[in-house]
């Protein structure tokens, strides 16, 4: 019987998406798997999510950073394709993270994920700035080495260009940028990963050290900081308005989308993060790239193909917070007059969301810092805690018990263990910034 109602419910979910496909208009989704994969991709692998894991697994060292690393990529593969189960799984559709919360908590689950999408996606973005001007610095210097720009004009031009972007209407209308990214993530990926091996090759390998530096208290909230970076590095937080661009059956193209774009994620963060720490050791800086010499032309490569890619993971971690804006704008009929407001509005919007994160990035460009409080207290509830709860919450729990006792013992221990790891990343991460305004000025030229 029990066989027969999971068919059974298989079937309705089927048949709700086949009566998707037969009241389609022009307004009905487009997106394709693949589209689906260069969103994930672009949205959780960015150099500013894996350029700072083999500093995370030097702060852990092999046996705990390895660990933690494995752990946390198939936790999150099997935690968004919970949440891409959960499409429709009250027979509606649930188009953004927030909504979908709603739909399971009511409104308290829908104001908790608001709060903590919103940390992750200011942290997240603020991340990427000072990635992005490092990035663009470290190329200008190699044409300019005398040159007087600083870090911050660089974040600034970078904000210029993302409130460009930031006049495209939705994430849909960013798939090509967005397949762009993806391309640039493995270019990113396979010329930091070679130059990486050709800088460890040169170094003496004698003098490379793998113990964790500092004090016994150092190398604890180090530890803590890290377990912070992992949990960033793996950040979506945004599935559900991914998944909303995909056409139908939206949750077949989601699974696809989603394990193609891990395909990647394996292919490059396991080996970056390895690597990384063999090449460098407990020396490794933050940013990998940054701990890259020679030759100096690839070092130039990885910064550009950094720049691109981040560019694009930026847009869609800024979408939430300007749809929360358009759904205040007066509504009016769409003639001229209206869309030309419209446009001015989205401008404003935009212009101060972005020049915020742009004050901000330049004010305290501390990298490694963002990343890990953003992975702590953003990330790891929405991509590790409340996927797996809400599974259970919404009662997709496999109904044969020889699978349901398993299942549930696997998701209690996600969400328990993960809740910790958001508190000791979010301890670690607090203790380095307080430690870090002490050693800098505001507005330091990194």
């Amino acid at each position: 019987m029990e066989s027969k109602r999971e068919s059974s419910e298989i079937n309705n979910d089927e048949a709700s998406e086949v009566v998707e496909i037969a009241q389609s208009s022009s307004n009905e989704p487009r997106g394709t798997w693949r589209h689906a994969a260069f969103h994930v991709a672009t949205t959780i692998a960015t150099p500013a999510a894996y350029a700072p894991l083999p500093f995370a697994v030097a702060s852990l060292g092999w046996a705990l950073g390895v660990t933690s690393l494995v752990a946390g990529t198939l936790v999150t593969w099997y935690s968004s394709l919970l949440i891409a189960s959960l499409w429709r799984w009250d027979g509606k559709k649930h188009t953004t993270y927030r909504h979908l919360a709603k739909s399971i908590y009511g409104p308290w689950g829908y104001w908790s994920i608001a709060f903590f999408q919103q940390v992750a996606a200011l942290g997240n973005n603020i991340a990427i700035q000072i990635a992005a001007g490092s990035s663009l610095k470290a190329v200008y210097k190699y044409y300019h080495p005398n040159g007087t720009l600083t870090l911050q004009h660089f974040i600034v031009f970078f904000g210029a260009f993302e409130l460009m972007l930031s006049q495209l209407p939705d994430i849909h209308s960013l798939r090509w940028v967005n397949a762009l990214c993806t391309l640039s993530t493995i270019g990113f990926a396979g010329t930091t990963i070679g130059v990486t091996i050709y800088n460890g090759k040169k170094a003496n390998r004698d003098l490379i050290s793998y113990g964790l530096q500092g004090s016994s208290s150092a190398k604890v909230f180090s530890a803590f900081n890290a377990l912070g970076v992992i949990a960033f590095s793996f950040g979506d937080a945004m599935l559900p308005e991914i998944q909303s661009t995909v056409r139908t059956p939206a949750k077949r193209n989601t699974y696809k989308g989603v394990s193609a774009a891990y395909s990647i994620i394996v292919s490059t963060y396991w080996q970056l993060a390895f690597l990384g720490y063999w090449a460098f050791g407990s020396e490794v800086e933050p940013y990998i790239v940054a701990s890259l010499t020679t030759p100096k032309w690839t070092v130039v490569m990885a910064n550009l193909f950094a720049v691109i890619q981040i560019s694009g993971c930026f847009q869609i971690y800024c979408r939430p917070t300007y749809a929360y804006f358009e759904g205040r704008m007066p509504l009016g009929k769409p003639n001229d007059s209206f869309r030309v407001r419209s446009y001015i509005f989205r401008l404003f919007y935009t212009l101060i969301y972005i020049g915020i994160i742009t004050l901000v990035a330049s004010a305290m460009p501390f990298f490694g810092d963002f990343v890990s409080i953003c992975g702590a207290i953003g990330f790891t509830p929405l991509d590790f805690v409340f996927p797996v709860l809400a599974h259970m919450k919404a009662g997709k729990i496999p109904k044969n018990t020889k699978f349901r006792l398993p299942v549930l013992i696997l998701n209690t221990a996600i969400a328990s263990w993960y809740s910790i790891v958001a508190i000791l990343g979010c301890l670690g991460a607090i203790r380095i910034i307080l430690q870090d305004i002490k050693t800098y000025n505001f507005f330091h030229d990194m």
